[in-house]
């Protein structure tokens, strides 16, 4: 088998829904489509994931926990199932392009030494995100970067490490850190590593994992060719419990790969840099402001664009829920882009990025109930569910 695509869910059933659409375009795309598998590891979600998304996709193979059991470890379980040559570890607030597996195979497949491959991540607004390509977290790339360092020179290659700043993110070139939300490595890469590493609860699992697979002696790429969307709110939204993971986390990698052969006063500083990050990370996220909320005090003005028979056939769905359709997207302050025969998953991630700024953005897959968008890549983003008619 070429490939297996690995999903771990908990409790975001309507994102992944989106998610399993657009994977299965993109597998009809996909030399020898039969040749493909998707692997949908459930961590005891309690939103009815299971049964909602069960009979919608037959050709995934779910598998159920009754615990959660963390991101790597689940990872580990489906990986332990997958018969592909390649695996992709991909995040269920996603959605890729008809082209992404194709683009990404072709490209490990063809280049020499290449163990693991990303791709142009954007976010629910179609802003880049810089976690698409990384450098490794050395001591003082680190340093940089919890000093502010990184932000106060973002191109310059001295300090700016940890984002590859100094590198055209529209060009592809070696990557030392990719990100899970979709990481595709070779199986040979895989079998060298061993996976993630299960003391990673949540985060930084994929630094590791990637950082071992260059330890391994292969080389991990960026991919520019292809773009797709990464919700990120869903997985990463900025609370006190994401600041408390997140940051254990890097100070669980750092004593893990850096701490021998450094002076104790480095190291005490380095840890506590850690530490005083994450606390002001928490007060930040006291006083964040959710950036959808000032549309919610006005009427929702509505423009629904995409395929014209799945924009028509949602306009009736929603024509109960109070909006104002309004036929300029730039007097909307609601845009809603439905993927279909006419308009494809590339097309929707392109126009995203092009759209005006000052809107809310949903999406819709065809054959879909659901539709989906991020307003905040550090805050959870809004579904909304429309049963079919009868």
């Amino acid at each position: 088998m070429i490939l297996s695509i690995i999903i771990v869910n908990y409790n975001v059933k309507f994102f992944l829904e989106q998610c399993l659409c657009s994977v299965e375009k993109a597998l009809k795309r996909f030399p020898g489509s039969g040749e493909a598998e998707v692997l949908v590891v459930d961590n005891h979600s309690t939103d009815g994931s299971l049964e909602y998304l069960l009979p919608r996709f037959p050709r995934v193979q779910f598998i159920p926990n009754a615990e959660n059991k963390g991101f790597g470890k689940a990872n580990n379980q489906a990986l332990e199932k997958a018969r592909g040559n390649y695996i992709l570890f991909l995040n269920p607030d996603t959605l890729i392009a008809e082209d992404s597996l194709e683009s990404c195979i072709s490209f490990l497949g063809s280049t020499k030494g290449a163990g693991a491959a990303g791709v142009r991540m954007v976010d629910g607004r179609g802003l880049f995100l810089k976690e698409s390509k990384r450098g490794f977290p050395s001591p003082w790339v680190a340093f940089c970067k919890l000093a502010g360092l990184s932000a106060l020179f973002p191109h310059s290659s001295f300090f700016s490490g940890y984002y590859l700043g100094h590198l055209d993110s529209r060009q592809t070139h070696p990557a030392p850190i990719l990100s899970g939300a979709f990481l595709l490595a070779s199986r040979q890469a895989l079998e060298r590593t061993g996976g993630f590493d299960e003391r990673f609860f949540l985060y930084a699992e994929d630094i590791d994992l990637s950082y071992r697979i260059e330890q391994a002696g292969f080389t991990n790429y960026y991919i520019a060719d292809t773009t797709i969307l990464h919700f990120k709110g869903e997985s990463t939204r900025k609370d006190a419990g994401y600041t408390k993971l997140f940051y254990k986390a890097m100070s669980q990698f750092r004593r893990k790969h850096f701490k021998k052969g450094l002076p104790a006063l480095f190291n005490w500083v380095v840890e506590a840099g850690i530490w005083l990050r994450a606390g002001l990370a928490a007060i930040e996220g006291l006083f964040r402001v959710n950036y959808a909320s000032g549309y919610l005090n006005g009427p929702c003005k509505t423009w629904i664009g995409g395929d014209p028979l799945e924009a028509a056939a949602l306009q009736s769905l929603l024509l109960a829920t109070g909006r104002i359709f309004v036929n300029d997207p730039h007097s909307a302050n609601e845009i809603i882009y439905c993927e279909g025969p006419a308009f494809s998953f590339k097309q929707v991630i392109r126009v995203l990025q092009e759209g005006p700024r000052q809107a809310v953005y949903k999406l819709h897959a065809s054959g879909s109930t659901s539709l989906v968008g991020s307003h905040s890549k550090d805050e959870r983003g809004e579904t909304l569910f429309f049963p079919p008619k009868a």
